[in-house]
């Protein structure tokens, strides 16, 4: 923000500052869908699965709307995604969803992007004689 509140002052204009805004929003907004899933960022601790199918229903009929919960405190790590009917349904939330709030949050409605494959599993260390296995990053444990 220093460098765009600096370069104003040099061309003198405020018609820089909105150029540059409205030029970052349309990257945020640019990519176009190609499923019906969207990923949704920023959301609160506090959003569960029903709240948030409820904030995304005026826009098409849901699928799905699930909430990332982490698996040993069982508390929303932030994000979630909602699945509609139509690829259409999708872009209409997209729209209306993007940047507004949800409990309290900004919420940020993207494109849900594939799941990228896990690496295969490392091969586990056998034990030793003693009962003993070597992690080479700690040390020796039992």
């Amino acid at each position: 923000m220093a460098f765009i509140s600096s370069f104003r002052r040099v061309l003198g204009s405020s018609s820089v500052s909105s150029f540059v805004q409205s030029n970052l929003s349309s990257i945020r907004h640019s990519s176009t869908l190609t499923s019906p899933k969207l990923f949704i960022s920023g959301l609160s601790r506090l959003t569960t699965d029903d709240k948030l199918k409820e904030a995304f229903s005026p826009f098409g009929q849901i699928i799905d709307a699930k909430v990332v919960t982490d698996r040993a405190s069982g508390r929303s790590k932030g994000f979630g995604f909602v699945t509609y009917e139509s690829i259409e349904e999708a872009e209409k939330a997209r729209e209306g969803m993007n940047a507004k709030f949800l409990d309290g949050w900004v919420i940020f409605v993207d494109p849900a992007k594939p799941r990228e494959p896990r690496p295969p599993p490392q091969h586990q260390a056998q034990p030793s004689e003693a009962g003993f296995t070597s992690n080479k990053t700690i040390g020796w444990c039992g």
